[in-house]
């Protein structure tokens, strides 16, 4: 997507109405003189001017430029497409999307006293330096998809035999649709079939963690027999473990099924990478997953720093 910039717009103390400059120097802080600039994830707000416009004549009051206490007004980028970790580009600058709307400060907010509500809470996106430099009103802005990318790897001896065909893997691919599908985030998915074998789980988890990939979920191999090696594997090269999310699963459907406290599923971080280590039940996959993905998200924002 491509727009330009229409208004910037800096308050020196908090709380006061943001006034409009022409150029701006954008430090690793933030805008330079703004009293929102820091070392935090906020540390830029922007907001759509269409969406500016279409709140002040629905709401029947003129609502200067700044008094929603935007940084960056921006006109030709429709805001509601843009994701987490998105890319704002300005010239030599750089900014990454860090969220998207913000609690509403209610009555500290001078729109919302005026008109009842405000816009920045639902419409408002923010974002933190990833390169300084130095813009001014006028200047293109590009804004750069940054989709999640995602791997899921079934292991079956059976199934890459043929003998049947894998289903759990496909459930994953789609649960995880259907989630991301209604959210914000951008996601492209690949899912690969292998034998219950260790080397060649390690060489596709490896390729994932140094290729960046966010998200990987395996099916497959996590009980106790001689060819279950995924929790083995997956442990081999993780740098942390997550042990929360799957105690939890494994007590709540423990209590109706006690044969579910067998399973020897994590989750680890590895790099950058999340990992997900599942049973090859589709029954299992489902129950697994609707627990899993009630924190993805989170999880995401706070291995990049994000958590908040």
């Amino acid at each position: 997507m491509n727009g330009k910039i229409v208004g910037i717009h800096i308050s020196e103390n908090k709380g006061t109405e943001k006034r409009p400059v022409e150029k701006i120097e954008i430090t690793p802080l933030g805008l330079a003189g703004d009293a929102h600039a820091g070392k935090w994830h906020r540390q830029i707000s922007l907001l759509d001017v269409d969406a500016a416009r279409r709140f002040t004549e629905a709401a029947g009051i003129a609502v200067a430029p700044g008094e929603f206490a935007e940084n960056l007004l921006l006109e030709g980028i429709d805001l509601t497409q843009a994701a987490p970790l998105d890319r704002l580009v300005i010239g030599n600058v750089e900014m990454e999307i860090t969220q998207i709307g913000k609690e509403c400060h209610g009555a500290g907010c001078a729109v919302f006293r005026r008109v009842g509500e405000c816009l920045m809470p639902k419409q408002g996106l923010f974002a933190r330096v990833i390169k300084p430099g130095t813009i001014s009103v006028g200047m293109p802005v590009t804004c750069i998809e940054r989709p999640l990318t995602i791997r899921v790897i079934t292991l079956s001896d059976r199934a890459f035999e043929g003998v049947y065909e894998d289903r759990s893997g496909a459930e994953i691919v789609q649960m995880l649709d259907g989630h991301f599908g209604g959210t914000r985030w951008h996601h492209r998915i690949e899912k690969t079939l292998i034998p219950d074998a260790a080397a060649a789980l390690k060489e596709l988890l490896t390729a994932a963690r140094d290729g960046g990939v966010d998200l990987v979920f395996t099916t497959g191999g996590t009980g106790i027999g001689p060819r279950d090696i995924t929790p083995d594997t997956v442990l081999s090269l993780a740098d942390r473990e997550i042990p929360g999310i799957m105690d939890h699963i494994r007590i709540k459907y423990g209590a109706e099924l006690p044969s579910a406290l067998i399973s020897r599923s994590v989750a680890v971080v590895m790099g950058g990478t999340l990992v997900f280590a599942l049973p090859g039940s589709v029954k299992a996959v489902k129950e697994y997953l609707t627990e899993i993905l009630k924190n993805t998200e989170h999880l995401l924002l706070m291995l990049h720093g994000l958590g908040h």
